[in-house]
């Protein structure tokens, strides 16, 4: 048997914070082996546009998908629900996405939407600059991106963050130069939503919002790229 890749153990790491207030969100360090690092580079799908994508695992390497199938047991719902204080996580169904490249529009402060439960987001980038650009914050506040209730993450290999869905649970990612690497920034979002209907129609979105943008190609990285950089939206 393949030792697993996302272990919840890890979760206890004395690096973990834990809050609850002024919303649950939790950020652990450290949570995927140096051994697989290789692999699940080799093996992340090649998205050509920007944004989060529905997991197709014909376009995942195996240790990717091994990831996933990891990140969405109930050992890792019930691990996180104790300590966001969401009874029995594991319940609701889970939609997988998955991005490698953002626009400078991404990442607009907001809340994330009602069908949401949780989010979870585990970054897989080997490396990234001494810069705020592309890291996320979690905030006191819905119009000012610099309101951090913690240090702001970078989005670096084996980080992991995950939130409860609430009016208040605002972030963000900073967003005022110019975006490192070309804007490549890999990560593997779990959203446990409240109904199967609800994950239906966000797939469904996201497979139409790719389409789009394999149709109109390097135009999508220029909407909203003008933003201000404490700009957001409510959900």
């Amino acid at each position: 048997m393949n030792a697993l890749l996302l272990d919840p153990a890890r979760l206890d790491r004395p690096d973990t914070t834990a809050m609850l207030e002024p919303f649950p969100f939790l950020i652990a360090h450290a949570q995927l082996p140096e051994s697989a690092r290789k692999d699940l580079a080799k093996d992340f799908p090649v998205y050509r546009e920007a944004g989060f994508f529905p997991w197709n695992p014909d376009e995942c390497g195996d240790s990717i998908n091994r990831l996933i199938e990891d990140l969405t047991t109930p050992a890792v719902a019930t691990a996180i629900g104790a300590r966001l204080g969401i009874e029995h996580l594991g319940q609701y169904p889970t939609l997988v996405t998955l991005c490698r490249h953002l626009n400078k529009r991404h990442g607009t402060i907001h809340t994330d939407s009602r069908s949401k439960v949780a989010t979870a987001l585990l970054y897989l980038n080997d490396q990234w600059p001494d810069t705020s650009e592309g890291c996320l914050r979690f905030l006191s506040q819905i119009d000012d991106i610099d309101a951090t209730l913690v240090p702001e993450l970078k989005p670096l290999y084996g980080e992991f963050a995950v939130f409860k869905r609430c009016d208040n649970s605002f972030h963000g990612n900073s967003f005022h130069g110019h975006l490192p690497y070309g804007g490549e920034r890999r990560v593997i979002q779990v959203a446990w939503l409240v109904d199967e209907e609800a994950k239906a129609r966000k797939t469904q979105r996201g497979k139409i919002s790719r389409l789009f943008k394999k149709i109109v190609g390097g135009l999508d990285k220029k909407f909203g790229a003008g933003r201000d950089r404490n700009a957001s939206h409510p959900d």
